[in-house]
């Protein structure tokens, strides 16, 4: 329902933790089986008190957490993408923004079960004027009577800032500049962040 870049809790020691004890060891797994991976391995990760534990993989990105990621990558995408069809990435230096990111999900009451689709979705600002705000759609389809609903997550309503709480700031305001009937969203994306 939302997502924050970058994270305070993936600390240099989480991060050292992952890439021994699991990013390595899945490679290392997956070239012993004859399957070198080549692209986008999204690793979901839960913080416990044992460590972080591996909820599920991705081979894409996920969303909306790539929603807080990209907006602040420097690099081009198709840079990097052509570094890992060539075997070149380890000559990319992946650089990002020294700020923030957040993401704020708005979906249809009811989702994840049950949700009506077909509801008019309009836009009170053209995100694509306000530099550092972005409307990713998720569930959304053009009719002849404009934009409407048709999912659960309908977009993804990302904004960057200095630091963690502006951008948690500017995310919910940007989420004012989108209407829709039934229209739903967790007031509590990147919370904890205040409390740091």
């Amino acid at each position: 329902m939302g997502t924050f870049s970058p994270s305070p809790f993936y600390t240099p020691e989480i991060q050292k933790f992952c890439e021994e004890q699991i990013y390595q060891p899945t490679m290392d797994a997956m070239k012993a089986e004859g399957r070198d991976f080549v692209g986008i391995l999204f690793v979901g990760l839960m913080m416990t008190q044992d460590g972080p534990k591996v909820l599920e993989y991705n081979a894409r990105f996920g969303d909306p957490e790539a929603q807080v990621v990209l907006p602040r990558m420097k690099n081009d995408i198709i840079d990097v993408m052509e570094a890992c069809i060539d075997g070149k990435l380890d000559q990319v230096d992946l650089q990002f923004e020294d700020n923030a990111a957040v993401c704020v999900v708005l979906a249809s009451d009811g989702y994840p079960e049950h949700y009506e689709k077909g509801k008019k979705i309009t836009f009170l600002k053209d995100f694509a004027s306000e530099d550092g705000y972005y409307a990713f759609h998720a569930g959304t389809k053009l009719t002849e009577d404009g934009l409407v609903t048709n999912g659960g997550r309908v977009l993804g309503i990302t904004a960057k800032g200095a630091t963690l709480k502006e951008a948690r700031k500017n995310a919910y305001k940007a989420t004012e500049w989108v209407t829709f009937d039934n229209k739903y969203m967790r007031n509590d994306i990147g919370k904890a962040i205040d409390e740091i």
